[in-house]
């Protein structure tokens, strides 16, 4: 069976789904709070011409997933499934931001828990890459279980921090 890079997930906190062009003006409004972005390597992303080329990449992807509210039905972010391999059997979770009225920890837990509850009906092993300065990001992952097996270059020739979850 062919891995779904862009399924409809349902949690008690959010729903994911497939990122629309349509969806660009309301994950802009959460995208436009210069915090989220202090810690990531493109740390300019709340500018809109720099989250414009974010969105289509996005979109070109084919794994990009917006963050909605199941309570209020609010836009709260976004998350991308990446490089299916299955060779390695991995997939890669990443561009995951929340706004900060939902950095509580519970939102981004259960946006990860749903996605790599999806993912291991395809894949042994999921990995993320996050900036070596992101501490934040760091933090979040050790909360989900990510184990820290290494570095790498990202897509853009910078160092990256690698955490993985296997399914077992």
């Amino acid at each position: 069976m062919p891995f779904d890079l862009q399924p409809i997930l349902e949690g008690e906190l959010i729903r994911l789904r497939p990122l629309r062009p349509e969806d660009f003006c309301h994950l802009y409004a959460v995208a436009s709070d210069p915090l989220i972005w202090e810690q990531h390597p493109n740390n300019d992303r709340y500018k809109e011409e720099v989250f414009k080329g974010f969105f289509r990449e996005a979109l070109e992807s084919g794994g990009a997933l917006i963050a909605i509210d199941s309570k209020d039905g609010q836009v709260i972010g976004s998350s991308r499934f990446h490089g299916y391999d299955s060779e390695k059997s991995e997939i890669e979770i990443g561009w995951t931001f929340l706004a900060r009225s939902r950095w509580s920890g519970i939102y981004n837990r259960e946006m990860k828990q749903l996605m790599l509850r999806h993912a291991f009906r395809f894949v042994n092993s999921v990995i993320f890459l996050v900036g070596p300065q992101n501490v934040r990001s760091q933090r979040a992952m050790e909360k989900i279980g990510g184990v820290r097996v290494g570095s790498r270059l990202d897509g853009k020739g910078r160092e990256s921090l690698v955490y993985r979850i296997t399914a077992s």
